[in-house]
């Protein structure tokens, strides 16, 4: 996968809430594909819209909604049927994390520093003087 469409990929995860949160099933047969972005500010755009989508129907969402289930669609079959809340967990934010840490390899394969996701990395050895 091309750098900018992973980078696409990881900003437009939460965006995909609304499959969880809608709708009571979510068949990918049926989702159009997006193109690869040729800008940042593309990939920016899809992330500042989708988390603010996200955070939107996250308030909305009540307990009772949240433990309906909700099925993962193949061919027009249910492959998986879980609570929406779990879907959520499993499909929205492990998927982000996976796809987050093969972005940061990608970047690091092409001499980026590393991301600080969750503090400082290994890379910033704290007993090293700054360099002037």
């Amino acid at each position: 996968m091309p750098l900018a469409r992973l980078a696409q990929h990881v900003a437009e995860i939460q965006g995909r809430l609304a499959q969880i949160m809608v709708h009571d099933s979510f068949d990918p047969t049926t989702f159009p594909q997006q193109a690869e972005p040729t800008t940042l500010a593309e990939i920016m755009t899809t992330f500042e819209t989708g988390r603010a989508r996200a955070k939107e129907l996250i308030c909305q969402t009540g307990d009772e909604r949240a433990l309906q289930n909700w099925s993962f669609v193949a061919g027009g079959q249910p492959s998986m049927t879980l609570p929406r809340i779990a879907a959520y967990r499993v499909l929205l934010m492990n998927h982000l994390y996976h796809h987050r840490g093969q972005l940061s390899v990608y970047l690091r394969l092409l001499d980026v520093p590393v991301l600080h996701i969750y503090g400082p990395t290994a890379d910033d050895n704290p007993f090293m003087p700054k360099a002037a």
